[in-house]
């Protein structure tokens, strides 16, 4: 099922031979421009006529009201609602310890440089709704930026037909359990050029969404290429693709496992990655054998096949775990599991991935739920620069620089000189005003 590709003897870049989605963000992007530039000038009419014809819902007032988001907290199944709380609490507990305190160095007596960490002030929160429902991703948006202090929070998801063009219930029982009570029934790039200029939300022109500061959250390529095209409007997380799993395994992992593990990346989306890197073939062969009998017992069969025969997925036999090692780094998987011989010790050399799942019992699927990491991660190899969603997407450093007289009489000579070399003297000037024939 899934295609080989044979690095045993070494590539100097592996990058270019590994399997990857070929994706164009930028033909997206100029496909979506118009809708977006609609949406600017025209606000509210545009979003609507956007989810008409790309949702078939066009609901006539697009903020959900809080009542009905509180009622959908009622709904819930009992063993979903302590799940979802469960997946709170324990993102919370991860979230809350990454905060960052203010530190002041003194760079010399009188002179102080202090960092301050400040949050982002208005945050919109993006969840998908087209192939599956996602009220965790309401989870893992929302819980990083209370924890970092975000003021005002702000959550879209496309409407649902079956829901009487609001998002999906359990989506809003999640905001409910998190006391987010501003919700768009709004999706695609509407949603996000929405947030981006901010928008009338209803006919009568009585109730706005406030333009955001900034905007988290994985969605489709639509979703992606407004992200891209609005960065620097607002700020934004990633710009991230279909989901993926990369996994380096021995011929000490259970191919049932490594298999099962594969599947359930595949069965987001047709475009989803699944990539094992192993040096062994028995290995390979019995991962072969289980796909062949687990993918017809899913659920989504169709789509995890779609999955797993395209060309983003594979099966990519290296010499020895040090090659597999190097793949993988090269790769720079959303989510890699590490099911090897002395997996921490090999989980502690990768240097790029977004999110690292060691052993035989740390599957990606709990990482998405409820180990108390963040499932909003860098895709598309963007894990060799970028971050996973943390509390530190929500906070900006700041500077304080505070000095007295007498620390700045005493390196005033030094701003001066690197003025003058620079050929910007009022900036000498603008110190040497505050010493009268004391510097030159």
């Amino acid at each position: 099922m899934l295609n080989r590709i044979d690095l045993r003897g070494g590539a100097p870049d592996p990058r270019r031979l590994l399997p990857r989605a070929q994706l164009d963000v930028s033909v997206a992007v100029e496909r979506i421009r118009p809708l977006v530039e609609a949406v600017r000038e025209h606000g509210y009419p545009a979003v609507r006529e956007a989810s008409e014809r790309f949702d078939g819902v066009s609901p006539e007032r697009l903020r959900v009201p809080v009542e009905v988001i509180r009622a959908a907290e009622d709904t819930l199944d009992p063993q979903v609602r302590a799940a979802l709380l469960e997946s709170i609490t324990r993102a919370r507990k991860v979230h809350d310890d990454q905060r960052r305190v203010d530190h002041t160095t003194q760079v010399v007596p009188g002179g102080t440089v202090t960092e301050r960490w400040v949050p982002v002030d208005r945050v919109g929160l993006y969840v998908p709704g087209g192939l599956a429902m996602y009220p965790s991703t309401v989870v893992m948006n929302v819980v990083p930026a209370q924890a970092a202090g975000v003021r005002s929070l702000v959550v879209v998801s496309p409407p649902q037909k079956d829901n009487g063009g609001l998002p999906d219930q359990r989506v809003l029982a999640a905001c409910a359990l998190l006391g987010v009570d501003e919700v768009y029934a709004v999706g695609g790039a509407q949603a996000v050029a929405m947030l981006a200029y901010g928008a009338t939300v209803d006919p009568e022109g009585a109730e706005r969404c406030e333009p955001v500061d900034m905007i988290t959250g994985p969605g489709n390529i639509w979703v992606t290429a407004a992200k891209r095209l609005l960065r620097g409007v607002v700020g934004i997380d990633a710009e991230a693709g279909p989901t993926e799993i990369a996994i380096l395994a021995d011929d000490t992992a259970d191919p049932a496992h490594v298999a099962a593990d594969l599947i359930s990346q595949a069965e987001h989306d047709p475009l989803a990655a699944s990539v094992l890197v192993t040096p062994s073939v028995a290995l390979a062969d019995a991962v072969d054998a289980e796909l062949a009998r687990q993918v017809p017992a899913a659920k989504h069969a169709e789509r995890i096949g779609t999955a797993l025969r395209g060309e983003q997925s594979g099966i990519v036999l290296v010499d020895d775990l040090e090659a597999g090692l190097r793949v993988v780094d090269a790769y720079a998987a959303e989510h890699l599991e590490i099911q090897t011989v002395d997996a921490r010790e090999w989980a502690l050399r990768v240097r790029n991935a977004g999110a690292i799942f060691v052993g035989a019992w740390s599957p990606v699927s709990l990482g998405d739920y409820c180990a108390g990491s963040n499932h909003v991660l860098p895709t598309g190899g963007c894990a060799r620069h970028s971050s996973g969603l943390s509390v530190q997407s929500f906070l900006r450093g700041v500077h304080l620089v505070e000095y007295t007289q007498d620390a700045l009489r005493e390196v005033a000579p030094h701003v001066v000189t690197l003025a003058g070399v620079e050929d910007l003297p009022a900036h000498g000037q603008a110190v040497s005003a505050r010493f009268p024939g004391e510097t030159s």
